[in-house]
């Protein structure tokens, strides 16, 4: 076995009960505090209290899932801005973590990406059998930005085509296009009730006027020298999510989105316990990024796997395809997962990474990209390919 199967629970609120999570294949869950304010500390009472969740769902149906990744510990905004409040947010992570782990979780996925989270187009893009898909067009992004978040200096962000591209497009859409485009764009979070406003984002991209790639990356290095040594000491492993997409969105600088930048975070900061959630869907999303070269050089540092695929269909314009198929090549990521779980016998949690809303989930009350038939699919389809590449490659 390569990976142990996980499923995404959003808590007690989500449409997916815990109950059908191992119908569907799945032993770890991957879940997270999100009633607790980001930069607040995780108490053992909280953790304690999701697990005690997952153990009551066992002892109820003769289960055996257990809480083998969190995802996410959120790092604070001014963490990732380098502001002098940013000490005290740092302990008060420090603490969640050693409260993690006397738990018994030593998988923390985070991510440093500045305000927002994935960013996505059309949260419900139709295929044409059907299904819907996230969608992520960068003329989308530059309609956003210059019409109806209108940035200011927005235009200096994006090349003299795409601007023209995108003006011609704004022009023919509809009201109700136009509606579609807003909503997923300024779409909550998973745990985040409140969302986004076109005035809440603008305040927050204020908060990084001035901060340059390169600050950025100064800050990820200066929190990470701070936690690592607290996670050697726990044996934790901290797992950093790819940007998502790989590339800047309304000037915020991206940090974790291509193999140089990779390079840079782990010899900064050389400890095993400074790792990476290897997404093959934010990494695929460019071109650019050669995924089984990444797993290559990066095997040892991969403490988490996201699994999905994109269906690139220009530069900066992608959908999220079926998962054995779109651009992601899932046989040759999961053979060289094989090859390299052969060398230390590493078995890494994985989950399906979204899912198309399809079948009996459409129009029911899911967060775009979890709901349970499409991620349902997508496991059963690794599951299998696991299973082939391993027994023919004995």
């Amino acid at each position: 076995m390569i990976f142990e199967q996980s499923w995404r629970w959003y808590g007690p609120n989500d449409p997916v009960k815990l109950a059908t999570i191992k119908q569907a294949g799945a032993h770890g869950v991957v879940t997270a505090l999100h009633q607790i304010p980001v930069g607040e500390i995780w108490t053992k009472e909280a953790i304690k209290e999701r697990i005690s969740q997952i153990e009551e769902s066992n002892r109820l149906h003769s289960f055996k899932l257990h809480w083998n990744v969190v995802e996410s510990l959120p790092v604070h905004e001014f963490i990732k801005q380098g502001r002098p409040e940013r000490d005290q947010l740092i302990e008060n992570y420090k603490e969640s973590i050693k409260n993690l782990a006397a738990c018994g979780v030593k998988t923390i996925c985070y991510n440093f990406m500045p305000i927002l989270d994935w960013l996505r187009t059309n949260v419900r893009y139709e295929l044409e059998d059907g299904s819907t898909a996230l969608l992520h067009d960068m003329v989308d992004v530059v309609i956003f930005d210059v019409y109806m978040l209108q940035r200011e200096n927005a235009e200096q962000s994006y090349s003299d085509d795409i601007l023209m591209r995108a003006k011609a497009k704004y022009e023919s859409l509809s009201d109700h296009e136009i509606a579609v485009l807003k909503q997923s764009l300024l779409m909550a979070l998973p745990g985040d009730k409140d969302g986004f406003t076109i005035e809440k984002l603008k305040n927050g991209l204020k908060q990084y006027d001035g901060i340059s790639r390169e600050q950025l990356q100064e800050n990820l290095i200066y929190f990470l020298t701070e936690v690592i040594p607290v996670a050697e000491e726990l044996n934790v492993v901290l797992a950093i999510h790819p940007d998502d997409p790989p590339w800047p969105v309304f000037g915020l600088p991206r940090i974790v989105s291509t193999a140089e930048d990779l390079k840079f975070i782990f010899e900064a900061v050389p400890s095993v316990h400074n790792g990476l959630t290897f997404c093959s869907g934010s990494l695929g999303a460019s071109e650019e990024n050669k995924l089984t070269g990444i797993i290559e050089t990066w095997y040892k540092r991969i403490h988490f796997v996201h699994l999905r695929s994109v269906n690139r269909v220009a530069p900066y314009h992608f959908y999220e395809a079926n998962h054995l198929e779109g651009s992601a090549e899932m046989y040759n990521l999961i053979r060289k997962f094989y090859e390299c779980h052969k060398k230390d016998h590493r078995v890494l949690p994985m989950r399906p990474d979204h899912g198309h809303e399809m079948m009996d989930d459409q129009g029911k009350p899911y967060y775009p990209g979890y709901s349970a038939i499409g991620r349902l699919r997508g496991l059963a389809e690794l599951r299998g390919l696991e299973f082939g590449i391993i027994n023919s490659l004995k």
